[in-house]
């Protein structure tokens, strides 16, 4: 073969030249890869990735696919990725092994060094594999392709395995590209076409300037404004990591995104990333920021992510998201599984997180038992990527390295709080009552609450669990507003503008609602019922309580329901919110939330919080470059698949997408207007329903609702009323 090998051909036999793939690859991995300061890795890992296709193998496969009719050989298997693998260690040694997991993982995913489970996949099996590099070479590759000078820059960080997966992340997003342009180039113009960030600044002073002008004066908008001009000003300091500790309705989303534009446009930052706990709170922040951006803003949830890397196509990694807005809004599940995650679709964004503001929007709610490796991601991300990290929450959680006790933990180095004065500021912002019934710890009925909340012509009352919210909302007049996950994202906002009219309206409004709404919804009411949280929930509740300060004082009533919250961290959450509501003093402080989390984190010792040993598995006491990528990603689980899984339902313009779907596959923009339509089942009663036929898979790895009567317009998805979840699938 020669330098006319073929890459890819189209439907229409046009060929795409092998040698302009790798060297339009290597340039754009460089490019990727030159942001934080690894170029040469970036050009080796895209010229050497498809080496493998020079061999006659691959070139048979590939001519007849070319050819007008189908041939046996155009679906033979070619392993194409492990040539480029061993030359690296051929020409680099132990230090080819880092480009041998890249290259050989760049379709199906980084593998295991060396594992039992995945057998020939593991790396060290595939690079005894020594005849395939011989069978390329046999080809007689141009020189320049082959012999190229070894970079020069050094492995960074506390854990080289990240590094590497970054570089992956540089390779997968330049092959995808290059492959997309070669496609379909009229897609390919598409990308990029985004606003500067001094514009979309711009755009947010427009924004703000008419917001003011329409606000009433009041304690609570006074202090919002401080908050903002304190973030303006703050943004001018060098990049690192700042907390942002505001009290629930002091306006934080609007002032991190402040100090966020004015410090990614100081520091010469390229995007801001949005992240936020719940799939199910995702929306009203992702509306807000379109409202003041427009398309510039990018939702991107983990809902229609294909789970499984046998399901991938070409055609899905294409429609993968590689994160080039300017503004990301995404889910904790998504951000920090990504950072985890051998796959490639999941992996092609990594790269674009290097030199961004991210915003983690309620801090508290990352989950303890990976507390360990988000926190050293975090802090890699910082110190090697040029990252700035703002802790966005009113419930502040323990993360410093100093609030660590003295085993060995990994927590954020060099935290700045951007308020002068959280104590003063949360004095100032106080608007309600905390009122517990002296027989707090005494379980009321579902009959009991519902006469509680009859008392009260508008409410809110909050339940732990799906369940309890639908049967509470059972008992309660059918006017009553339902809340919960079981709604797909489109139905809760259209819900929650209804809700919105109503109270300010005047109008009676009753609210049922898991625990969705305590975060990223700005409802306000006069009087709230919880059902017994942890601290940090409770504080969230308080804060659909009297939220504009209208009232002289709203009133929160916290309730033990019949059921217990759901096994796990909310259990255990709720028995110390439980003990440290009965201190002295005002429960709901900021100092109170230190001591509430350190029990709940540092208390619990260092293993717990990394519970699956993640990063043991990408630790190399050896030297030798020996990582366990793939059993790291299957550990690192945010929401267990085997528990819940995604259905697209036919909700409002959900059909007519579903209709698209069908006609024209997977299509990145139709992915994500899709997101507004997902609503993720229990995993038995997602199998149950695709054996009876009322879901389906449209695509492989997505689901589609399939008649009509599944959703009901007051509650959401409804395939057995009487239907009994188990408590851990039923958190909102």
């Amino acid at each position: 073969m020669s330098i006319d090998s073929i890459a890819h051909v189209t439907d229409d036999g046009r060929r795409h030249s092998l040698a302009a793939h790798l060297f339009g690859t290597a340039k754009r991995a460089a490019l990727f890869a030159t942001v934080f300061g690894f170029r040469n890795w970036g050009w080796l890992a895209g010229l050497w990735h498809d080496l493998g296709k020079f061999g006659n193998p691959f070139q048979k496969k590939i001519e007849a696919a070319a050819g007008s009719e189908a041939h046996l050989e155009a679906k033979a298997k070619v392993d194409h990725s492990a040539a480029g693998a061993l030359h690296a260690i051929s020409q680099m040694g132990i230090a080819g092994r880092i480009l041998a997991y890249i290259i050989a993982g760049h379709h199906a995913g980084l593998p295991d060094w060396e594992s039992d489970r995945t057998g020939r996949a593991a790396l060290f099996q595939r690079l005894l594999q020594k005849e395939l590099l011989e069978t390329a070479m046999s080809a007689n590759i141009p020189i320049e392709i082959l012999k190229q000078p070894f970079p020069d820059e050094k492995p960074i960080g506390r854990n080289p395995a990240f590094w590497i997966r970054m570089l992956f992340s540089c390779l997968v997003d330049a092959d995808f590209l290059d492959t997309e342009e070669f496609f379909s180039p009229e897609k390919s113009t598409l990308r990029g076409r985004y606003p500067s960030l001094p514009q979309l600044l711009s755009c947010f002073a427009a924004y703000m300037a008419d917001k003011k002008s329409m606000v009433q004066d009041s304690i609570v908008n006074r202090c919002r404004a401080e908050i903002l001009m304190r973030c303006e000003e703050v943004a001018r300091e060098k990049p690192g990591i700042f907390s942002l500790t505001v009290p629930t309705g002091g306006g934080k989303t609007l002032s991190s995104m402040a100090f966020s534009l004015q410090h990614a446009i100081i520091h010469d930052k390229r995007r801001i990333i949005y992240v936020i706990p719940f799939t199910s709170i995702i929306e009203q922040s992702a509306d807000q920021f379109r409202q003041i951006f427009g398309d510039s803003v990018v939702e991107h949830h983990s809902n229609l992510d294909v789970t499984q890397i046998e399901h991938e196509t070409s055609r899905s990694r294409l429609a993968s998201e590689n994160w080039d807005a300017p503004i990301i809004v995404t889910t904790n599940v998504q951000f920090f599984e990504s950072i985890y995650s051998s796959r490639t679709s999941r992996c092609r964004k990594l790269h674009n997180i290097a030199g961004s503001v991210v915003v983690l929007d309620e801090a508290q709610l990352i989950p303890p038992e990976f507390l360990s490796p988000i926190l050293l991601a975090l802090n890699e991300l910082v110190k090697f990527y040029g990252v700035t990290i703002i802790l966005c929450t009113a419930t502040q959680p323990a993360l410093a390295s100093q609030e660590s006790p003295n085993f060995s933990f990994i927590g954020l180095d060099g935290i700045r709080e951007i308020m002068e004065n959280p104590e003063n500021l949360f004095d100032k912002l106080k608007r309600v009552s905390l009122r517990l019934s002296p027989d707090i710890h005494e379980s009321k009925t579902w009959d009991k609450v519902a006469e509680a909340l009859l008392e009260h012509p508008s409410v809110l009352c909050i339940v732990n669990r799906r369940d309890d919210c639908r049967h509470l909302w059972n008992l309660m007049p059918k006017d009553t507003f339902h809340l919960s996950a079981l709604m797909c994202g489109a139905h809760r906002s259209k819900k929650i503008e209804e809700i919105k009219a109503h109270l300010r309206g005047g109008y009676p409004t009753r609210v049922i609602s898991t625990q969705l709404v305590e975060a990223g919804v700005d409802l306000d009411f006069p009087v709230v019922y919880r059902a017994m949280a942890g601290l940090d929930s409770i504080a969230q509740a308080a804060g659909r309580c009297n939220r504009e300060g209208l009232l002289q004082t709203g009133e929160l009533h916290i309730f033990t329901p019949p059921t217990l919250p759901p096994v796990g961290l909310l259990r255990q959450a709720a028995g110390i919110g439980a003990r440290l509501l009965k201190t002295e003093g005002d429960p709901l402080a900021p100092k109170c939330f230190t001591a509430y989390f350190k029990e709940l984190y540092w208390l619990q010792g260092a293993d717990r919080l990394d519970q699956k040993g993640i990063l043991m598995d990408l630790t190399d006491s050896t030297q030798q470059c020996r990582f366990s990528f793939r059993t790291a990603a299957k550990k690192f689980r945010m929401i267990d698949d085997a528990l819940q899984a995604p259905v697209i339902v036919s909700y409002g313009e959900g059909a007519s997408c579903i209709e698209q779907l069908k006609r024209m596959g997977p299509e990145r923009w139709l992915l994500r207007k899709l997101q507004r339509y997902v609503v993720n089942l229990p995993k038995y009663l997602h199998q149950r329903l695709c054996i009876e036929g009322a879901i389906f898979e449209i695509h492989p790895g997505i689901y589609v609702q399939g008649h009509g009567a599944l959703y009901d317009e007051d509650i959401g998805f409804c395939a057995d009323k009487s239907l009994v979840y188990e408590p851990d699938e039923l958190i909102t």
